[in-house]
């Protein structure tokens, strides 16, 4: 990953309590990871309120914003709209990697007492990423179904053919299915 300078924060010179940080991000930042994304015309607003106590910090990570997903039902393009929130700990230690080690929790992260700088691109990146749900498909519009209804008609008809197909030796499992 190359390094992202726009997403330091130097919080040395910070006052202790909240400060607030916006970021706009689009298809350009993901260029910066080597791992492909699955989305595309990303146009996303990360609001970030860094709240700092004396060896820690509690930053919360409010996303918002739109990208373009490929619908999992009838596989065509439509713009999906995001919102999430996330909060990370960070809590300034002596040895951050032997603390990190023992870490369990995926909210708690730890840098050196002698850092100066937060980059706060992976987050940023990874909190993206959850917000958009593993299942895509296309909002209901009007009460009716937004994939395309030609796709929807050909599902259905493969459907009824393979409950015409079934074979009668399973039949007797169905009892099984409510135990």
């Amino acid at each position: 990953m190359k390094q992202l300078r726009e997403f330091d924060i130097a919080f040395v010179g910070l006052k202790p309590g909240e400060h607030s940080f916006q970021y706009t991000i689009g298809d350009s930042f993901f260029e910066n990871f080597e791992e492909p994304k699955d989305f595309s015309e990303c146009e996303v607003t990360v609001q970030l309120t860094l709240d700092k106590k004396s060896n820690f910090f509690l930053l919360k990570f409010a996303i918002g914003g739109k990208v373009t997903v490929t619908c999992d039902r009838c596989g065509e393009p439509f713009e999906m709209q995001l919102w999430d929130d996330f909060n990370q700990i960070v809590k300034l230690v002596d040895n951050p990697e032997e603390m990190s080690e023992g870490e369990e929790d995926p909210d708690v992260a730890y840098i050196s007492k002698t850092e100066s700088h937060l980059n706060v691109a992976e987050w940023i990146y990874e909190f993206i990423h959850l917000s958009i749900p593993m299942q895509r498909i296309h909002p209901d519009k009007a009460g009716k179904s937004g994939c395309d209804p030609k796709v929807l008609e050909m599902l259905a008809q493969m459907n009824q053919q393979a409950k015409e197909n079934d074979n009668p030796i399973w039949k007797g499992l169905d009892k099984f299915k409510d135990n």
